[in-house]
């Protein structure tokens, strides 16, 4: 699953067991240095161990402990939990997940959701319910007033719940998962502070107003896990990134279609990637690449990075609130950054060099989810077995090593951890049904517990809380519970515009921040004179803070007087103009008015090195470019294979248009590397390819690009026509235009390289002729 984890780069997607997958950069050779070839002759078969053996087998960041919390029987291949408001875990299980190393039986129904309960009150799960089985690889679920969403590609599902049975399934969205495997679709399912239900590895965030499901266009974000700060704001990451997140808030700025990438959205919050592994880990999908592992055989960096969760608990101390935690089954890990904010930008840092938070002798113990909990510890979800990769990226080498340390059995395994501070008791808060009580609780120095109440408040729909909330609103001296007062009155329709405008005027940025994100749930045709006078006089007073802001909302203002919102988007333009985050919330609002726009600005700023004429220029590039865009339907139709192979694999990354995916990969449209010789091409998809690669003049790295494209070649499933077929369907796509691959030829440049494993580099292809 490495590739899995391996690459998000390919199209990697993100999924549950996905991310869990772990591959690796890729280099070289591998390593012959004596000590490794004496570690590896040492490694012995990774046992089965029991949930108290595994835990003696972890090191944990001193003062804490490690507590069981459930295991199997109770739970079998967990990928993700959620507590409801009984102190009960529901939790997805997995079973179908990759049973032997061909996937032998994956598209079984044998995944559940199942509700685990503690009746004695030890804090150890011992009662396990199916609330649902019969299930295809499920991966994500989310409690909702009285009912859960359960994500079960391609769908998804709402069913209400009646005496802890589904009733009633509602079908939300029959293309949930569009395209993509196992290792390609979205997951997450994360209930937010703005009442929205966002996901990783989706452009899509979902609402439920009355009987009525809203969904709406959002940013791209993310592969196998998603969480929010105390702010609201996103984070999660891809499998060979520790963490990418949001510098604003989550519904904002996603409104051009024409965008490809909007500065502030799917940025690099930790630059740093090493992992400091605590044993040999050469069970990785690219082991055997130089820079992957390192003399003792251990992994580098990042390759299966997963399950990110930003620490609100009260049990761990001020030091660690708002710390960023990151799994990475793999290398049988966990990580914890520091973040830090200024202004709007978020920065962070590995807490330790050369140590981790948490790291594990046991091969089988795979974190594929992290999570907050009502009594302030942080839950780890260890889907505990042998092989994480899925079979569309297994290589040979990979294969070996499940093999040679018997990895595939047995596949009946699962545990929940929770990590807690020494010598400490934590109790879970309880909740009730009284709204004054939860009203109480949005202050709660436990932001997971904040969150609860603001849902259950919103669930319940009693609108008898908008007294007490007003009043948290007056409490300025307290952001965070004033910050769920807002929000939870937008959520139960009753906040004002008086409520706001108060807010809008605050010194403190946190709280500003918030009724700037707040605005989109408030204007109408009523009101929206008063505040696009506000966010005029905020604008020419230079609240520099608040500019990107200002910048996206004139996109509520427009359908109201679209003469003052262009007025306002000029206004921080000729403020502004080279301040990337200011220039790519005005554009967010020009959807194909960009063109008269940059005309019209250049007659007051014709430098073309300024940022907003910059950004600009591009996206009338690459509006041009979709204008032009070839049939891909009728080559659907000539290549049928080819095109599913490129939905299911390759769309992922680089974007349905072929116009590559921020983060992920570079364009295919327009890409000499897929337009030119056939001999260049065809051993990248075979083999995979390390970056940094330049495509049409410009060169593509990570940060902006994963690393490592996994090649299919020892995928089985894939004959030398199918892949003929997909690069001759993505040779003649948009505006691509070339001759035609064949089978012969994949056959040829296979028997080539016959003996080859690694990828390839871009000067090892420049060399091909």
């Amino acid at each position: 699953m490495k590739r899995f984890g391996l690459f998000m780069k390919y199209a990697v997607a993100c999924y549950a067991l996905i991310a869990f997958a772990g591959s690796c950069k890729n280099s070289a050779r591998e390593s012959t240095h004596p000590d490794s070839l004496a570690i590896r002759k040492s490694i012995a078969e990774a046992p089965q161990l029991s949930p108290e053996e595994s835990i003696k087998k972890m090191h944990i960041e001193d003062g804490f402990a490690v507590k069981l919390v459930a295991s199997e029987p109770l739970v079998t291949a967990p990928v993700a939990m959620s507590w409801d408001d009984k102190g009960r875990i529901w939790v997805v299980d997995m079973q179908d997940y990759m049973p032997d190393t061909v996937g032998t039986g994956e598209d079984q129904p044998t995944g559940k959701v199942v509700i685990l309960a503690d009746t004695n009150g030890d804090g150890v799960m011992d009662k396990s319910n199916i609330f649902l089985d019969s299930l295809v690889l499920p991966r994500a679920i989310c409690l909702i007033e009285n009912g859960i969403l359960v994500a079960e590609p391609p769908k998804l599902w709402y069913y209400d719940i009646v005496d802890d049975k589904p009733v009633n399934k509602r079908l939300i969205d029959s293309a949930y998962a569009e395209g993509g495997n196992v290792e390609h679709q979205p997951n997450g399912l994360f209930r937010a502070l703005d009442n929205w239900i966002y996901n990783a590895k989706s452009a899509k965030r979902y609402r439920k107003e009355g009987d009525r499901w809203l969904i709406e266009r959002t940013h791209f974000r993310g592969q196998w896990g998603i969480t929010q700060d105390a702010y609201g704001r996103l984070f999660y990451n891809t499998n060979s990134e520790n963490l990418l997140g949001d510098y604003f808030s989550p519904g904002l700025g996603a409104e051009n279609k024409n965008q490809k990438s909007v500065a502030g959205y799917v940025t690099k919050v930790v630059d740093d990637n090493r992992v400091y592994p605590v044993r040999p880990t050469p069970g990785v999908n690219r082991g055997y690449m130089e820079g992957v592992l390192d003399d003792s055989l251990r992994l580098v960096n990042f390759t299966a990075a997963c399950g990110p969760v930003i620490y609100k608990g009260n049990a761990f101390g001020d030091a660690y609130q708002g710390n960023a935690f990151v799994a990475e089954p793999s290398a049988n890990l966990i990580k914890r950054n520091i973040i830090t904010d200024k202004g709007y930008i978020i920065n962070g840092e590995e807490a330790y060099k050369n140590k981790e938070f948490l790291a594990s002798e046991d091969e089988r113990f795979r974190p594929v989810n992290l999570s907050n909990g009502p009594d302030g510890a942080l839950y780890v979800v260890d889907m505990y077995r042998g092989i994480i990769q899925h079979k569309t990226y297994l290589t040979p080498y990979l294969k070996n090593e499940i093999k040679e340390r018997s990895l595939t059995q047995p596949l009946n395994c699962g545990r929940i951890y929770k990590i807690v501070p020494e010598n400490k008791t934590l109790q879970p808060v309880q909740f009730t049904d009284n709204t004054a009580q939860l009203v109480q609780l949005l202050q709660h120095p436990n932001g997971w517990v904040r969150s609860k109440a603001q849902q259950l408040l919103i669930d319940k729909k009693d609108k008898s809380a908008t007294v007490p909330l007003r009043q948290l609103l007056q409490n300025t001296a307290q952001p965070l519970p004033l910050i769920h007062a807002l929000w939870t009155m937008e959520g139960l329709g009753v906040l004002g515009d008086s409520d706001v405008m108060p807010l809008l005027k605050q010194n403190d940025w946190t709280i500003r921040m918030q009724a700037l994100s707040v605005l989109p749930s408030v204007i109408n045709k009523s009101n929206y004179a008063q505040y696009a006078s506000e966010l005029e006089q905020m604008a020419n007073s230079n609240d520099t803070l608040a500019a990107p802001y200002i910048a996206f909302l004139t996109h509520d203002i427009q359908p109201y007087n679209a003469g003052r919102a262009k007025q306002l988007l000029l206004t921080l333009t000729e403020k502004y103009p080279d301040n990337v985050y200011v220039a790519d919330a005005i554009i967010s609002n020009l959807q194909d008015k960009e063109a008269a726009y940059y005309a019209e600005i250049r007659k007051k700023e014709p430098d073309t090195s300024l940022v907003i004429n910059k950004r600009l220029s591009k996206v009338i590039a690459d509006i041009a470019k979709a204008k032009n865009n070839s049939n891909v339907e009728k080559l659907a139709k000539l290549y049928p294979k080819g095109a599913t192979i490129f939905r299911s694999l390759c769309q992922t990354c680089h974007g349905t248009d072929g116009n590559g995916v921020t983060a992920l990969a570079p364009p295919l449209n327009g890409s000499n590397w897929v337009q030119g010789d056939k001999n260049r091409l065809i051993p990248i998809v075979l083999y995979g390819l390390t970056g940094p690669v330049t495509v049409a003049g410009k060169t593509y790295k990570a940060p902006e690009i994963s690393g490592d494209m996994p090649g299919i070649g020892a995928n089985k499933e894939f004959t030398d026509k199918d892949i003929a077929q997909v690069l001759s369907y993505v040779r003649n796509a948009w505006n691509n235009k070339a001759e035609k691959i064949t089978a012969a030829d994949v056959s040829a440049i296979r028997e080539k390289y016959k003996d080859r494993q690694k990828t390839f580099t871009m000067e090892e292809l420049n060399g091909i002729h």
